[in-house]
């Protein structure tokens, strides 16, 4: 789930994701009419607020997973890593490289990113993660919050139309029609989570990352995509993530997610 270096969602996810607790399968019904789905919303703060609506109280406060990252390498081999997840949402997520010993990994906390080589810490850095704020965070914080957040992220919420996406109806903001290149999320019009995120490249902006949350499925009252995929500008798949082993709301060491104790707090892989 990190953005960090081509990114990830934690948030967000991926191939099959196994023994998810508390889960169902993805409702199958048939998809309304994207017109009359999204007749209300005139700005992206509606959108928002509406998502925070929806499950205000339903959705997950941790979030554990196993991560299986798979990253194409010079267009025709992809490396893969694991990765094991955890979040407290809002706003921390917690990353670590197998091998978990190791002490590598990374953190979102404070509104910061802070990164650990070999349990050492480098400076913190003023960063958000645009994926845990669209896929997690607007259900726990306030609709201002989130909107200020996704603002300083550089989404125009003034923007806002209606698509069609695998079939789905989708509420989109930060863009009108037809604009292809201009930062953009889009929210399933009947479900009301996040599924696709559209930004220009940092070293291109002719070009565009579009970002997936699939493979959704029910977590209680709540929703979690067990699949994330990164498309570059061509619609080539260069990045995807799997989660397995996937757990809400177990009880988590605050510890986890302060910088200082990294390497000290009880980790919710060795109980």
């Amino acid at each position: 789930m990190r953005t960090h270096a081509l990114l990830s969602l934690s948030i967000g996810s991926l191939l099959v994701a196994s023994a998810c607790r508390r889960s169902s399968a993805p409702e199958a019904a048939p998809a309304p009419a994207p017109a009359a789905a999204s007749a209300n919303f005139a700005s992206g703060e509606a959108v928002i607020a509406a998502m925070r609506e929806r499950y205000d109280g339903k959705w997950y406060k941790t979030l554990t997973f196993k991560q299986k990252t798979s990253r194409l390498v010079r267009d025709t081999t992809w490396r893969v890593d694991i990765w094991y997840e955890a979040s407290h949402v809002p706003g921390r997520l917690r990353i670590d490289f197998d091998p978990i010993s190791d002490g590598s990994g990374v953190l979102y906390a404070r509104d910061s990113t802070f990164s650990f080589t070999k349990g050492k810490a480098l400076p913190g850095q003023p960063g958000l993660n645009d994926l845990l704020i669209l896929g997690f965070d607007v259900y726990a914080n306030t609709p201002a919050r989130t909107a200020s957040l996704l603002r300083k992220q550089g989404f125009d919420l003034t923007r806002v139309h209606t698509a069609t996406f695998d079939n789905r109806p989708m509420i989109v903001v930060g863009a009108r029609a037809g604009e292809t290149r201009r930062k953009q999320f889009w929210v399933d019009a009947e479900h009301l989570y996040f599924v696709r995120m559209i930004e220009p490249t940092v070293r291109d902006s002719t070009k565009t990352q579009d970002v997936r949350f699939v493979n959704y499925r029910k977590v209680g009252s709540a929703w979690i995509a067990a699949r994330v995929e990164v498309y570059d500008t061509n619609g080539k798949l260069v990045f995807h993530e799997d989660y397995s082993d996937i757990k809400t709301d177990l009880a988590l060491d605050e510890a986890l997610f302060d910088p200082a104790k990294w390497k000290t707090a009880k980790h919710w892989m060795n109980p």
